[in-house]
């Protein structure tokens, strides 16, 4: 059995190859609706502890992650979960860090990098992927 988002939670993007990742600010409340299962915060300090299965990733605000390899990896296994479970990725705001990682994992699901962030910018958020370095780390991310 999986335990996939619904297409109609609010924050989930749709991936071409049906999988659904919820993306969401942190400095928000905890959506209402079923906990994610597995979820990648990306933040310059740890997260607050969670009931689910987490990963956290060391990316300043507004910058890109400290750990390239590692975040590539954490990536990797979010978009492989993501076909059978509900996975998140957030950080504060939900829109920098979460956008490019989101970008990425559009990457992974075989959009071509130079569409990855117009497709995140049309199926999560308008003003997702807020700086020109993190565009530029979607155009190179493999």
């Amino acid at each position: 059995m999986t335990a996939t988002w619904e297409p109609t939670t609010p924050g989930v993007l749709r991936l071409p190859s049906g999988r659904f990742i919820r993306g969401r600010g942190l400095r928000r409340p905890l959506p209402p609706g079923p906990q994610p299962t597995f979820a990648l915060y990306l933040l310059g300090h740890r997260p607050p502890p969670v009931a689910w299965e987490n990963r956290w990733i060391r990316w300043p605000d507004f910058w890109l992650p400290s750990d390239r390899a590692a975040t590539a990896d954490a990536l990797r296994e979010a978009w492989a979960r993501a076909e059978a479970e509900r996975v998140e990725i957030a950080c504060a705001g939900g829109q920098g860090r979460t956008g490019t990682a989101l970008a990425c994992l559009a990457v992974l699901d075989g959009v071509p990098r130079q569409r990855a962030v117009a497709y995140v910018r049309e199926h999560y958020a308008r003003r997702a992927v807020e700086t020109p370095w993190q565009r530029h780390y979607v155009s190179r991310f493999q």
